[in-house]
């Protein structure tokens, strides 16, 4: 494999001979264990690992539903999925399920390391997904809010962007900038899954940009939780110093020396239930004007558009 962070394989299973051989393997990769599904969940749920690799001789009715349940969500029908068979397994059952490809426990010694480089080169190959947040990119967003529009789904959503991260970048180097950026996209998937753990859905646009959707009746109070915690963890990426000052002290893009506060988070929100958008790019650019409005206070903060059609027609005429 090529350089940088290891990929991370999440091994679910009973058997210490599968967990052995799992681990003797793929040194290559960073290898979790698990014993059932429910305990992997947590895990899968907050860190979208690269693979999961599951024993299906250990798989009971619950497991299996858990298993699908994961894999319809946009974010996680994305992980691959190897299934371990006992040599007793019929093939015809994998179909009721959502992986992607299987290996006889019998063959784990000598097939186990190919098998499973070959299911990240080809979910590298089909799947758009940003490489350093793990989170779906634009395709799968503009998609999620057109299918949902289309449906005519009543939904909300949120636009977040970072507030004073390129000095932060500048300064501390691209190595802190992408672990503030990695956070961000684990902290805003985390609070928007605990807040409604079914038909939500968590995006990164590219750099500091990120989207989540939404319940419109839960969105407003998911933002308010994701600021808070995200003002609570951000100080920590700051040296001592800097970080009992509350500033730093960097270069702005025209090469001159200022003082830059602690990065914040804006959100921008809308929705569709006073007045119908038909293409998702209308939806986006609305939620964009609110985090534009959002910047404006001093700190994290959000902003809901709150207007109706005629009076968003009228100021897009002005």
């Amino acid at each position: 494999m090529g350089g940088g962070a290891l990929k991370t394989i999440v091994v679910v299973s009973q058997d210490a001979v599968v967990v052995n051989l799992a681990e003797r393997c793929l040194p290559s990769y960073r290898v979790i264990c698990f014993r059932s599904m429910v305990a992997a969940l947590d895990y899968i749920y907050n860190s979208v690992p690269h693979l999961a690799i599951i024993d299906f001789g250990i798989l009971e009715t619950g497991s299996i539903a858990l298993l699908n349940d994961l894999k319809e969500d946009p974010i996680f029908s994305q992980m691959p999925v190897l299934a371990i068979l006992p040599t007793d397994y019929p093939v015809s059952r994998l179909f009721t399920f959502l992986v992607e490809d299987y290996l006889w426990k019998s063959d784990i010694d000598g097939m186990l390391t190919d098998r499973a480089h070959l299911c990240l080169l080809r979910a590298e190959r089909i799947v758009e997904i940003n490489p350093l947040t793990r989170l779906p990119g634009n395709i799968s967003i503009n998609r999620q809010i057109q299918d949902r529009i289309d449906r005519g789904e009543i939904f909300a959503l949120g636009y977040a962007d970072l507030d004073y991260f390129k000095p932060l970048n500048d300064k501390y180097g691209f190595s802190r900038g992408d672990e503030v950026i990695r956070v961000t996209g684990r902290l805003i998937l985390s609070m928007v899954k605990n807040s409604q753990p079914v038909g939500s859905f968590t995006g990164h646009i590219g750099g500091d940009d990120f989207i989540f959707i939404m319940e419109q009746q839960r969105i407003e109070n998911t933002a308010k939780g994701i600021i808070e915690t995200f003002d609570g963890i951000i100080p920590t990426f700051y040296d001592h110093q800097d970080k009992a000052m509350g500033y730093i002290n960097s270069t702005d893009r025209q090469g001159q020396i200022q003082r830059f506060p602690i990065i914040s988070l804006s959100i921008g929100i809308a929705d569709n239930a006073s007045r119908p958008f038909r293409h998702y790019g209308e939806m986006t650019e609305v939620a964009s004007e609110m985090k534009k409005l959002a910047k404006q206070t001093p700190g994290s903060s959000y902003c809901t558009d709150r207007r109706l059609e005629s009076e968003l027609s009228a100021d897009r005429n002005r």
